[in-house]
């Protein structure tokens, strides 16, 4: 399965997407962000996207849309929102069902990587 994940401004965000990557057996891992994310350092490949997070909700949705499509290989991605606001999320969410792929949630806990 695919990891898609969003890092949006806030380093300390950061730690549960940098957690997921470590430890999740990921066949393909991409990472969505503005210049500011250029700084998420990983411990794996990972594929990362420039987006401009300040645009408004239908715009940063249909930037989503352009710039995953045809990076996604599967049909199903688990999907890390653990960094950024609802604008982001709701954007980033409508742009998986749009391209369509199938969403589970992905986090990381104590006890390891849960589906929600």
């Amino acid at each position: 399965m695919e990891l898609i994940a969003l890092l949006s401004t806030g380093k300390g965000t950061w730690a549960q997407v940098a957690g997921l990557v470590k430890y999740g057996e990921w066949d393909n891992i991409i990472l969505l962000g503005d210049d500011f994310a250029k700084e998420f350092r990983a411990d794996r490949k990972t594929e990362f996207i420039k987006v401009n997070l300040d645009k408004k909700l239908k715009d940063l949705r249909d930037e989503f849309v352009k710039k995953l499509k045809g990076k996604i290989k599967g049909t199903e991605v688990a999907l890390s929102l653990a960094s950024g606001d609802g604008k982001e999320h709701m954007a980033l969410i409508s742009a998986l069902i749009n391209l369509p792929v199938g969403v589970r949630f992905a986090a990381l806990t104590k006890e390891g990587i849960i589906d929600l």
